[in-house]
């Protein structure tokens, strides 16, 4: 009972506090709003092409060119009929068309604009692609015409190729990836908070108290640890929550999975804090140090900018940061549906987290006091 009742002051002291709101939710939800939309070009894998204006001269009477026009259109190219006596050249030149059409008994010249290379190289490929089966078809005309049919149409299409994407369409966006790093940053603040649960005790005088007391330092101690991890999974859970269905932001399918991993970073943050608190010989100490590792973590792991393809010592710091294997993580669960991923993610975080609690309970036991 003494463990819940320290606990509970724990998390309504937490929430009670304007910092813990500000940088646990405020702070979080408007670093996403701001990288999310400011940064969204950079995530964009396509490139958007404008409508194709194409002007083209025809002086042969088929009927080949008149179908390839038609279908072409219905892909977003503007053909215009060229005047007798205009130049064709002049205009592409001019940037008044992307292309320029030359059709002839001799054959098809084709003239774009060097400004224009994106809608050229497209026009080119389809102009490319229609030539070829031009010269299919007139091969299976002088050889056998009745044919000619059967060699373009099928009724059932033959499986002969098939297709198998490298890279899976479903990718994060600019929010979808800001909300999965954001994140995983402010967890790593809360160990700021959980580095002064014993030193806030000494600063106010009222570790004393807290030892003269009928309740014993283990009691003192599981009560402030499991009231800090208890209020910091409050607010992560309200982050995720408000990025979901405010900003829309894809968590996945497996959310039990991801609150799951986010819940183990919880404890490492708060048991370095603890951890980091003991070790340090003053009160400020422990905020400074964590503060810089804190930051140090988020720019190589990638809270701020992506990191694609890190190399050489570069990429050694940032396999180092928390925040890379917990987003690899997240990642990979959100968006490959690979729970394994997760091992690794929950391993270290709880083989570190551990290893802070031991040394705070080793110092702890060595104490006279808190």
């Amino acid at each position: 009972m003494n463990i819940l009742n320290i606990a509970w002051k724990g998390i309504k002291t937490d929430f009670r506090d304007t910092r813990t709101l500000f940088f646990m939710l405020a702070f979080p939800i408007v670093l996403m709003l701001v990288l999310g939309t400011a940064l969204s070009n950079t995530f964009t894998t396509s490139l958007r092409v404008d409508d194709i204006d194409v002007l083209y001269k025809d002086t042969t009477k088929g009927e080949y060119f008149p179908h390839f026009i038609t279908e072409a259109k219905k892909s977003g190219l503007h053909f215009k009929k060229a005047i007798e006596h205009s130049d064709g050249e002049k205009e592409v030149k001019q940037g008044n068309f992307d292309g320029y059409i030359e059709v002839t008994d001799k054959g098809i010249q084709l003239y774009v604009n060097n400004g224009t290379s994106i809608e050229g190289n497209i026009l080119q490929g389809m102009l490319a692609s229609f030539v070829d089966q031009y010269n299919i078809t007139s091969e299976v005309m002088k050889v056998a015409p009745e044919k000619l049919e059967s060699a373009f149409t099928r009724e059932k299409p033959a499986d002969f190729i098939k297709e198998t994407s490298l890279l899976p369409d479903k990718q994060p966006g600019s929010m979808d990836y800001y909300a999965i790093v954001i994140t995983t940053m402010i967890v790593l603040y809360g160990a700021m908070s959980s580095s002064s649960l014993i030193v806030s005790e000494r600063v106010r005088k009222t570790a004393d108290r807290l030892i003269a007391s009928p309740v014993r330092k283990s009691e003192i101690f599981i009560g402030k640890v499991l009231g800090s991890l208890v209020s910091n999974s409050i607010c992560i859970l309200l982050v995720i929550l408000f990025s979901k269905l405010i900003f829309k932001a894809n968590w996945g399918e497996h959310l039990g999975l991801v609150f799951l991993v986010l819940l183990t970073e919880v404890v490492f943050a708060v048991s370095m804090g603890i951890g980091v608190s003991f070790l340090s010989k003053t009160s400020a100490g422990p905020r400074v140090i964590i503060m810089l590792f804190v930051q140090l973590s988020s720019f190589f792991g990638g809270a701020y900018f992506k990191i694609d393809t890190p190399e050489g010592i570069f990429k050694l710091i940032t396999e180092l940061s928390p925040l890379t294997w917990m987003n690899t993580a997240l990642t990979k669960i959100i968006y490959a549906n690979d729970f394994a991923a997760a091992i690794p993610a929950l391993t270290i975080n709880l083989g570190g987290a551990l290893l802070f609690l031991l040394v705070a309970i080793i110092s702890l036991q060595r104490r006279e006091g808190l």
